[in-house]
């Protein structure tokens, strides 16, 4: 398979109306392309592309995606690396990928090993986007909320009642529900009122749904050890599937801390870049569920290192999505090709709305599962007319 398949271009796409995106392309000497994606910062992963990993990929074969892999982390590691490097590197892994899949006529899943399921559970995180209001709705009309997905078929729902009593900041890429923002420093109280304001929420949905849809609580890393134990000890008795994120995931001694304290399963984390990251995690026993984001730690080679290691440690994982519609899709191969995938996100706001202007096909959520096409590679293009828009922008680097 290696004619043709020598690199000849990568391409960044970005968009005005989201302007937290970024989407990449793989071109080959044979004509066809692979997509990748990443999300926040994309200036800077922009820069990166052209000005730093155009010059160790192009002319290089595209077949050889770990030895591409570990030659930017390697380059990219000599003056530190986790933040827009490794975004950047997992967006041009996942294109990659997509490329092997075109090159061999295999989805993504297959060339990880074969589907172990045939499609994998969803659950809805509450975000208001694409004429869904459930940002605003799981704090005014929770049970309401809670009734539509169990309707839908979802399996669960991620809530986060209690950022609003963290510390704000101001700032339009931090707002959520209710202007208050999802991002900030640490809260280092978190007093009975608050804590019982946050619990209505989830009382009001077990009083609607019972125990029927599963809870998932966002802690958006807002809170220290004391505030996150107290959460947790008042969550005993709701259920919820866990609580991800309570605390910042920056060490794993604290983490274990945490999971010592907690009666409710920890998972951790989406911020989490890279195997290294997530191998002191699991060594130290700071999570019970291991949760990786493919467009930031590292792409679908790192990710599938990422579940094997979890899996070595009896831990599932599940993978993050918030973002856009390539890490969707990488998701779903990954979530029915690697053993102990447990459950895997969506946004359905962003499902019905921005996804489909931007990609081909419209991601296979059916009666709480989501699985993956089998179609060559990823399954998804860019569509022509969203590269037709006068406010997305390209930019390109050349053998």
């Amino acid at each position: 398979m290696s004619g043709g398949s020598t690199i000849v271009a990568v391409e960044t796409i970005r968009w005005d109306a989201q302007p937290n995106a970024m989407w990449l392309r793989v071109h080959d000497a044979a004509g066809r392309s692979g997509l990748g994606e990443t999300y926040y910062h994309p200036a800077a992963v922009a820069a990166l592309v052209h000005e730093f990993a155009a010059d160790h990929v192009l002319g290089q074969p595209a077949g050889e995606i770990t030895r591409i892999w570990d030659t930017l982390y390697a380059c990219a590691n000599f003056s530190g690396v986790a933040g827009a490097e490794l975004r950047m590197m997992s967006a041009l892994d996942i294109a990659l990928w997509d490329l092997l899949g075109q090159r061999t006529g295999l989805p993504v899943c297959d060339l990880l090993g074969g589907r172990v399921r045939p499609s994998i559970g969803v659950y809805n995180t509450c975000v208001t986007a694409g004429g869904r209001d459930d940002g605003d709705a799981f704090l005014a009309r929770p049970g309401e909320l809670a009734r539509d997905l169990l309707a839908e078929g979802y399996l669960g729902m991620k809530v986060w009642p209690w950022d609003q009593f963290a510390p704000q900041i101001t700032s339009r890429a931090a707002t959520g529900p209710a202007g208050w923002s999802a991002m900030g420093p640490v809260g280092h109280l978190l007093t009975l009122t608050d804590l019982d304001a946050g619990m209505t929420v989830i009382d009001e949905i077990r009083a609607a749904v019972g125990r029927r849809l599963e809870i998932v609580i966002e802690g958006h890393s807002r809170w220290d050890l004391a505030s996150a134990i107290r959460l947790c000890e008042a969550l005993r008795e709701r259920a919820p599937l866990w609580a991800e994120d309570l605390i910042q995931p920056t060490s794993a001694l604290e983490l274990r801390a945490l999971v010592q304290h907690s009666p409710i399963p920890i998972a951790a984390s989406e911020r989490l870049m890279g195997r290294f990251a997530f191998r002191d995690l699991c060594a130290s026993g700071g999570a019970q569920i291991a949760m990786a984001d493919v467009a930031w730690t590292g792409g679908i080679t790192e990710a599938r290192r990422i579940a094997d290691l979890a899996g070595a440690h009896q831990l599932p994982i599940t993978f993050h999505d918030c973002t856009g519609p390539v890490t969707a899709f990488a998701n779903a191969h990954l979530g029915v090709a690697m053993p102990n995938a447990s459950i895997t996100e969506v946004v359905r706001g962003f499902v019905d709305g921005y996804y489909v202007d931007v990609v081909d096909r419209r991601l296979p959520v059916h009666a709480g599962t989501v699985t993956a096409p089998e179609a060559p590679g990823l399954g998804i293009s860019l569509r022509p007319e969203f590269l037709a828009r006068p406010d997305v922008h390209t930019q390109a680097s050349h053998a």
